[in-house]
């Protein structure tokens, strides 16, 4: 069920002290102020200026104004958020983003080291990610949509607003009479997601009144079967591996379903080298496997970012 803006800080406990992702937009102005507010002097923020847009310096004002007004250190990180090929805008300010966000783990905040960085997207930003999983033909992992808790990198992050609707956030903001910037990109609807929002979002609401909550519930779901697969991943990569470098014996991997290779190799290489294969490239991998039956047999295939290949009797992953 969707919270308000209290209910869902009340059962929000992170370590302190906190950093809050403040880019000056609503959601995260009113996660500023009602953390500053429930706990004073542990509570810092960090603004993101990706120097993508001419609004940049007006967002960066408004957030350095309501720091000064609500007491609360503000610290200012500029990025270079510049694609990279084959990299889409979004991936490339997010990746940005998390440099910055890693910096935080050496920074200190009245004396002690910040723990926990919390960041406000709510329910419609939940929606709007699993019907962009969806648009992209996601497996579980992408039908996930946001966990409202992981780790990284000796950081702590939260999602504590992700079961507040965004109407709802505005309304508390209004009441309060909290000041905050819209951000002219989110009507630019050359992006997938804000084509979701203005479009397919209004129509959900009108359809189905309960969406947020029903379709949060299913993202919900596909969260706890991504875990179960991550665990038979975990004891299969264990099972099939050699033992002094880790490295998947093909003859091993041979022996499970197909389903459980491609399994175990999508987990192999992304807990190991943070590689995603695309479906095509998995696929491939897996008819490699399976013809992979003599000694002069080759296996060098693109995957992500770099290559997996034959090395004797085991399965290896290079960057070049």
């Amino acid at each position: 069920m969707t919270q308000s803006v209290d209910q869902a800080i009340a059962g929000f406990n992170p370590a302190l002290p906190l950093a809050v992702a403040l880019s000056g937009g609503a959601d995260s102005v009113a996660l500023l102020v009602v953390c500053a507010e429930k706990w004073p002097g542990q509570v810092s923020a960090v603004h993101i200026n990706h120097g993508l847009q001419a609004a940049a310096s007006l967002f960066e004002d408004h957030c350095r104004a309501l720091c000064q007004q609500l007491n609360v250190p503000l610290r200012v990180q500029k990025v270079d958020a510049s694609k990279q090929a084959g990299q889409s805008p979004e991936d490339a300010a997010r990746q940005a983003r998390y440099i910055a966000f890693s910096a935080l783990a050496l920074v200190e905040s009245n004396g002690a080291t910040i723990k926990s960085i919390a960041i406000a997207q709510h329910a419609d930003d939940q929606v709007e990610t699993l019907l962009l999983a969806l648009s992209r033909g996601a497996g579980l992992a992408g039908l996930s949509a946001m966990p409202a808790h992981w780790q990284r990198e000796g950081l702590d992050y939260y999602r504590p607003l992700l079961a507040v609707a965004g109407a709802d956030i505005r309304a508390w903001l209004a009441q309060r009479g909290v000041a905050f910037v819209e951000d002219p990109t989110n009507q630019d609807e050359q992006f997938t997601r804000n084509r979701i929002r203005a479009r397919l979002m209004p129509a959900l609401r009108t359809a189905f009144p309960q969406f947020l909550d029903t379709f949060a519930r299913s993202a919900s779901h596909a969260a706890q079967g991504q875990l179960l697969l991550d665990e038979v991943a975990a004891q299969d990569v264990e099972l099939v591996a050699r033992s002094a470098d880790g490295l998947p014996r093909i003859k091993a991997l041979q022996a499970l379903s197909r389903p459980r290779q491609a399994n175990a190799l999508r987990y192999w290489l992304k807990q190991n080298f943070q590689c995603v294969p695309s479906a095509a490239q998995l696929s491939e991998l897996l008819d490699q496997v399976a013809d992979c039956t003599t000694r002069g047999h080759r296996i060098h295939i693109k995957v992500g970012n770099g290559f997996v290949q034959r090395s004797s009797d085991v399965l290896a992953w290079y960057n070049p």
